[in-house]
């Protein structure tokens, strides 16, 4: 009798096992996945160790340092065991591993998706990647240090405002204790944020003013370069590092943001858990440049972050790949791990967002402020273009005289032109 109570149980507990597995597809192939974001490194692993626990599968996660993500990728794509899921930050990226990219039409982990307007697709519709998170960007903003001059955020409608409190700080530095702007440096580690995301402001203002982009256009006018100038030398000249010392990098502008040594900050939504839990009340401005009617501009939002499959490996590890992606926007702790960190993710069963930054972007819209899209997504042969921007704009820094200025407007633009041509082979 015990006999059979003793495998009856063992019976059920095979069952269970065997359910188990079955619900994520078993422990059938591997998964490998080429992270894009350092910040999101240690709870990639996390997530990968637990998800081994539950089912079995193995995930292995790499990440290359800040600014040498694409070399990576292309390295390993050429390896025996090249990465099973990997990320492409922009339609330029998409269309260079098209061939090599599973099309995800019909897949489970594509019907969780609330939203299909992020998509990256090819002509013929096959859809090469989808967003892991959307995010917003700006001018993230601590209100105690305004107030130490004797300004609010609602003070700041656009960049005439803007300008009179960042000059008021920056005169009073020195006894104030902290300055107006974080260090906007221009090594890999923070070139991103003047030569991709301030240089948006461009991009969207000329876009909007010929017709939303559906593809990337041949040549851009600069029309809307001065108004790019007025906030970046805004930035330069009134933060907590000289211009001339911005080139060699270096320095933290988190860290600078955090410890209160400077009131803005050229950042976005995935930093707003490490900035809220230094600066509880702080929020996000637009990026406000001088443009007409700007004080009814909201946040830049959308996503450099997408999902895509390699289409070259084993059966196996496709499907353990997207039931691992499935995994993350459905587990209800995987996804608050996920949504912590990233903001949000476009999932229909993924954890609803906290993030102050978003909620901001979705108040401003509320409001009836214009969203600005990420036109930058366009920038043809992007990491060569912004080589080249970051060096005039190095040059510049050095020397701000109007000579130096040319040479940035030829890299903004003359330099489009040019890498249009590069990668379309005109």
């Amino acid at each position: 009798m015990r006999s059979k109570r003793i495998i009856a149980l063992l019976i059920c507990v095979m069952l269970v096992v065997s359910m188990t597995a079955c619900s994520f597809g078993g422990a059938k192939g591997s998964v490998y996945w080429l992270n894009f974001k350092p910040e999101l490194d240690e709870t990639l692993r996390t997530l990968a160790e637990k998800y081994k626990e539950q089912t079995g599968v193995s995930v292995k996660i790499e990440t290359p340092e800040s600014g040498t993500y694409l070399q990576a990728l292309q390295e390993e794509m050429n390896t025996k065991n090249p990465p099973t899921l990997f990320v492409v930050n922009n339609q330029d990226v998409a269309d260079a591993w098209k061939d090599e990219i599973l099309d995800l039409t019909g897949t489970p982990i594509y019907s969780e998706l609330n939203t299909a307007s992020y998509n990256l697709t090819n002509e013929e519709g096959k859809i090469l990647a989808i967003p892991y998170c959307l995010e917003c960007y700006g001018i993230a903003v601590n209100p105690d240090l305004l107030s130490k001059v004797g300004y609010s955020v609602d003070n700041i409608t656009n960049f005439a405002t803007l300008k009179t409190v960042v000059e008021t700080i920056h005169q009073n530095a020195s006894w104030l204790g902290f300055d107006a702007f974080c260090s906007p440096d221009l090594d890999a580690d923070s070139s991103w944020r003047v030569t991709g995301h301030l240089a948006n402001l461009e991009y969207y203002y000329e876009e909007q003013a010929s017709g939303t982009w559906k593809e990337a256009p041949a040549s851009i006018t600069g029309a809307y370069l001065p108004n790019y100038k007025n906030l970046y030398d805004l930035c330069i000249n009134n933060a907590v590092t000289k211009p001339e010392e911005l080139a060699k990098g270096g320095h933290n502008p988190t860290e600078e943001f955090t410890s209160r040594k400077a009131a803005f900050f050229l950042t976005g939504s995935w930093d707003y858990a490490k900035l809220s839990a230094a600066v509880p009340n702080v929020t996000m401005i637009p990026y406000y440049c001088g443009v007409n009617g700007e004080e009814k501009a909201g946040l830049n939002s959308g996503s450099e972050n997408f999902w895509a499959v390699n289409g070259g490996i084993p059966q196996d590890d496709q499907e353990a790949t997207m039931n691992f992606m499935k995994w993350l926007v459905t587990d209800e702790e995987a996804s608050n791990m996920m949504v912590g960190q990233v903001g949000n993710m476009p999932y229909k069963n993924a954890a609803k967002s906290d993030n102050g930054f978003l909620a901001k972007q979705n108040e401003l819209i509320k409001n009836g402020c214009y969203k600005m899209d990420w036109a930058m997504l366009y920038q043809p042969n992007s990491v060569t273009y912004r080589e080249e921007l970051v060096t005039a704009l190095s040059a510049y820094n050095a020397d701000r005289s109007d000579a130096n200025w040319a040479k940035v407007k030829e890299a903004f633009v003359d330099n489009w032109a040019k890498q249009y041509a590069a990668v379309n082979n005109k």
